[in-house]
């Protein structure tokens, strides 16, 4: 089986490239948009071009999907595959701000084994692993048990009004470290209610899975990964007594969304 010393010291070191490169460190960045509204950075492509070659050497059997790569329709055949962001959060990154992290998440069979996600800006390593549990700097995780929707910390600037019983907490630009947040009793709900990519959440929603947070899509039915379109329209993570009250409140709005 995999060696997760070693791969927790790829991932660590995948976040000091990033973070040697940032310029909230005071260091000077290239970066453009891939396309409107798209940003990217020399550092996205060098740290994913250190995690293809560490991950490949690690586990050779393991095919590959990252935002950074181009998609390579092989990995279909795969049962285990590296599912990676080198820098989610680029937004964050590019800026100077430290609402970023390399996130890697090992999938077999459509469904994470592990997860790591490296925020050396703010000084945290958070892993998880399936039936194990999960942990933040050594320190295993409980995630939030809140029993009723309404007042529930949730990671957002700004809520609209039909939300207003609810209770804004900070809000990294990474969607993996504001799942880690549900994760960490630091967030009650994380909800998306657009398209994403599986490489944003494969590992943050093993980490608060595994750390008792219910993480499905924002329907209420499970994530899978490794799928022919990468996509999903939405995800949610919650206390666990109140994902029932959140899908309820969300579905309706994220059905009206996919379908423009």
């Amino acid at each position: 089986m995999i060696d997760r010393a070693r791969l927790e010291m790829i991932v660590r070191e995948a976040g000091r490239i990033a973070f040697d490169r940032w310029p909230g460190a005071g260091h000077a960045l290239d970066a453009w948009e891939k396309n409107p509204g798209n940003p990217v950075s020399e550092a996205d492509l060098a740290v994913d071009a250190f995690l293809k070659r560490e991950l490949g050497a690690l586990l050779p059997a393991a095919g590959w999907l990252s935002e950074e790569t181009v998609d390579a329709p092989e990995r279909l055949e795969d049962g285990l595959i590296w599912l990676v962001d080198p820098i989610d959060g680029t937004r964050d990154f590019i800026r100077g701000r430290s609402g970023w992290a390399v996130s890697v998440a090992l999938i077999s069979s459509g469904r994470p084994l592990l997860g790591m996600l490296d925020a050396p800006a703010r000084g945290e390593f958070w892993h998880g692993e399936a039936g194990r549990g999960s942990w933040r700097n050594g320190v295993r995780l409980v995630a939030s048990q809140r029993k009723e929707l309404s007042g529930a910390r949730v990671p957002a600037h700004v809520l609209p009004k039909i939300d207003a019983d609810l209770t804004p907490v900070d809000q990294p630009n990474s969607i993996a470290l504001r799942l880690a947040m549900v994760a960490a009793d630091e967030a009650d709900l994380l909800a998306t209610l657009r398209w994403g990519f599986e490489w944003d959440i494969g590992a943050a929603a093993l980490i608060a899975r595994e750390a008792g947070a219910v993480v499905t899509d924002v329907f209420g039915q499970p994530l899978n990964y490794n799928k022919r379109d990468p996509r999903a329209f939405g995800v949610l993570a919650t206390a666990p007594a109140i994902h029932a009250a959140a899908v309820e409140r969300l579905a309706g709005r994220a059905r009206e969304l996919a379908q423009e």
